[in-house]
């Protein structure tokens, strides 16, 4: 039920699997600052972990799918307003961004705030058009080539260096190095996320990333980079150091600046030795965010404050040499939980 107070604030992608989504740790993250009212979760699935992690929600709901449209999309999010006294969404998936971002005037006049860049802004970070952003932000990007066919593929595949990435339009990457396996993850990544698939040269060097919070007038709330220590199959960050790269943070407030950003970003990027190649700008917190409030740097919770109007601290002084590693567990609970998610 609603309470009074702050808002509550809806938090999407609480997919905390092998290829977990951010909605998780951004509720820890708020969980630790104290500042924010009730957190109700929004998933896709019922098997989504964070609909049974009440340490961190305090109550969880069924979404639309966002390809049902937007007006079905929009009855749901008013029926969790009037039912939790949503007042704050922080979407956390892809697919779902481009609906929010696109309504987010609508979602206000509702009392549903968002802090999200606007279409021009999301439009720039686009997998195929990092390659014109990149030399802006004193980036480069490596060689990529836009796939709508396996007549494409197949050209492409002459002329890119191997081994290889094959990338989906908003998520997942396959490193390839035989012809059948690269036709197999485009079929797949295309029934799953459409076209265009991309096909990209592989970049030798140290994998970094920066998460940050872009505060829409060309500054930043704060920004946390580490370099990548092992990952997962599907190559999502298994444990990380934070570090000191004023290459890389140039890049990154070059980005900001140029982009007025507003909202969550991670940049992907992997130093060469000589140069940052740009891989890719993901639009929100990634999977790791919880790491910037474990160092001294709690973006949700700067991001809460700031759409709240209140002042928060917008410094980036964390220490180097800060570990993070990510471990699986396991949470008992009754089955019921499970039917009435089902049921409602």
């Amino acid at each position: 039920m609603p309470t009074r107070g702050h808002p509550a604030i809806g938090i999407s992608g609480i997919n905390a699997t092998d290829n977990p989504g951010p909605g998780v740790p951004v509720a820890k993250c708020l969980r630790l600052s104290g500042r924010a009212g009730r957190l109700i979760g929004l998933g896709y699935e019922p098997h989504d972990p964070g609909h049974y992690l009440r340490q961190y929600f305090d109550d969880s709901a069924l979404m639309t799918l966002p390809g049902q449209g937007w007006q079905a999309y929009r009855s749901r999010l008013l029926q969790l307003r009037d039912r939790h006294g949503l007042g704050i969404i922080i979407p956390c998936l892809d697919a779902e961004l481009p609906l929010y971002i696109r309504f987010q005037d609508e979602l206000a006049r509702e009392g549903l705030r968002t802090f999200l860049p606007t279409e021009e802004q999301f439009k720039l970070r686009n997998k195929e058009h990092l390659a014109e952003l990149a030399p802006i932000i004193g980036a480069r990007h490596p060689r990529t080539w836009r796939i709508l066919s396996v007549n494409d593929l197949a050209v492409a595949w002459k002329e890119c260096p191997l081994p290889a990435f094959i990338k989906g339009p908003y998520y997942k990457a396959y490193r390839v190095s035989q012809w059948e396996e690269a036709v197999h993850h485009m079929a797949a990544l295309a029934a799953e996320w459409g076209w265009p698939i991309l096909l990209q040269e592989a970049v030798a060097g140290d994998e970094l990333n920066v998460v940050g919070v872009g505060d829409g007038d060309g500054g930043t709330l704060g920004l946390v980079a580490i370099k990548k220590l092992t990952t997962t199959h599907l190559g999502k960050i298994w444990s990380g150091v934070t570090i000191e790269h004023a290459r890389l943070l140039a890049v990154c407030k070059q980005f900001i600046r140029a982009t007025r950003w507003r909202g969550p970003f991670e940049l992907e990027c992997i130093d060469t030795g000589s140069e940052i190649q740009l891989i890719e700008i993901n639009p929100r917190f990634p999977a790791w965010v919880g790491f910037s409030a474990g160092v001294g740097i709690n973006l949700p919770d700067r991001l809460v404050g700031h759409l709240s109007g209140e002042t928060v601290e917008t410094h980036s002084d964390y220490a180097p040499g800060r570990l993070f590693m990510r471990f699986t567990d396991e949470v008992v609970t009754d089955f019921a939980h499970f039917q009435q998610l089902l049921s409602h």
